[in-house]
């Protein structure tokens, strides 16, 4: 269980509010949705879900594969829905949620320089931060162009964290190396006192742990097996994405994994 993680063991005996950072608009109940489901019955809990929106098309050939995969007409309508899923899921659950309006990778567009609504047009690859998925997105190399906006979010975390009073912070540990991830998990390592990182599933069950960071910043995992059965119907709730996740329509029950400094 979780007796290697004294943080989050002194917080489960109290009835502080936490709050959980999550990349898209799936992630913190994929990942956390047991311990959600649990741990709303005693205190307050927020979800501040950051990339949570598209940009105007046309759009990169990776983009529109994804929006084809989730049988949307377009990423405006599948990004609506999207949102429609995440309120419904958490409100049902008792879990107060934020949208933080940021475009997800797929979409996140390049500062504009002259020419930019032509290259768009003809080229769209060359104006987006992110052009392709598997030799960029999937890769974790963050963009140069998103420097400001992890400093953005660095506030914008701050803020949540002083208005919610939270005493936790969740955020995911990068399985996967999916971009968004990363840049969630760095926002989250800006608050070394209250940050609980959590495993990504279901990513966590094909790529590896980020041992590196792991050692690095002195964590020690945890699992937490309350609750689980109660995942499948939540993570059903996100029904643009389900499908896609778990094509063969199974949803594996596995123990939910969170590392903490011990300090």
């Amino acid at each position: 269980m979780l007796t290697n993680l004294p943080r989050l063991q002194r917080s489960l005996l109290g009835n502080n509010p936490w709050l959980f950072l999550s990349p898209h608009l799936d992630d913190a109940v994929l990942s956390c949705g047991a311990l959600l489901k649990e741990s709303t019955r005693a205190r307050d809990i927020t979800v501040a879900t950051l990339f949570t929106e598209t940009a105007a098309p046309p759009h990169t050939r990776a983009a529109r594969t994804y929006v084809s995969q989730c049988a949307a007409p377009d990423a405006e309508t599948l990004f609506s829905g999207r949102r429609a899923e995440d309120r419904q899921v958490l409100e049902h659950l008792g879990v107060r949620y934020v949208h933080l309006g940021l475009a997800d990778a797929l979409f996140r567009e390049r500062h504009p320089v002259p020419g930019f609504e032509v290259l768009k047009r003809w080229l769209p690859e060359l104006v987006y931060r992110y052009p392709t998925y598997r030799f960029d997105i999937a890769l974790g190399r963050i963009s140069r162009g998103d420097k400001a906006l992890i400093a953005a979010l660095r506030m914008s975390v701050g803020d949540l964290l002083d208005q919610t009073g939270a005493e936790l912070l969740f955020c995911p540990l990068g399985v996967g190396r999916h971009v968004d991830h990363v840049i969630t998990r760095l926002v989250g390592s800006f608050f070394p006192d209250q940050v609980v990182y959590y495993a990504d599933f279901p990513y966590c069950m094909s790529f590896p742990l980020e041992e590196r960071f792991i050692g690095e910043h002195g964590l020690e995992s945890g699992t937490w097996d309350q609750e689980l059965a109660a995942k499948q119907p939540m993570i059903r709730g996100y029904g643009t994405q389900a499908d896609a996740l778990f094509p063969d329509g199974q949803i594996p029950v596995v123990p939910e994994t969170y590392f903490a400094s011990t300090q």
